[in-house]
């Protein structure tokens, strides 16, 4: 179970409205940024708020076999509160995490970012 886990808050998001707006948008960001660092998708569900005609954000979870990453959007604040964690099973995937990360950092183009790394599998007795 060792590994990292990436805790962020973005604020005001200077991305196109339709990433914090549109699930299917936010849906291919996290699927595309996921497999370009090496990380396996085994499955995803994105769910949107408010109508077609007055969208609300969204919120979704890509599944990967090295563990997750969870996005929600919040289009009235322009902000983005993400939850990524990759266990390094049979590899080191700190890299992948990092990248990933990165990615969607520049994708949101925050004017602030809070990040938080918490090292899994660290407990002690």
């Amino acid at each position: 179970m060792d590994g990292l886990h990436i805790l962020a808050e973005f604020r005001l998001c200077r991305c196109a409205p339709a990433l914090l707006r549109d699930a299917a948008v936010l849906e291919r960001l996290c699927l595309d940024t996921c497999r370009a660092v090496g990380l396996t998708v085994v499955g995803a569900l994105f769910h949107p708020f408010g109508t077609p005609e007055s969208p609300a954000g969204a919120t979704g979870a890509v599944i990967l076999a090295e563990s997750h990453l969870a996005v929600h959007t919040w289009p009235e604040q322009n902000a983005v509160t993400l939850d990524l964690y990759v266990c390094n099973f049979s590899r080191d995937n700190r890299a992948a995490a990092e990248k990933a990360y990165a990615m969607l950092l520049a994708a949101f183009a925050p004017e602030k970012a809070q990040r938080q790394d918490v090292w899994r599998g660290a407990f002690r007795q």
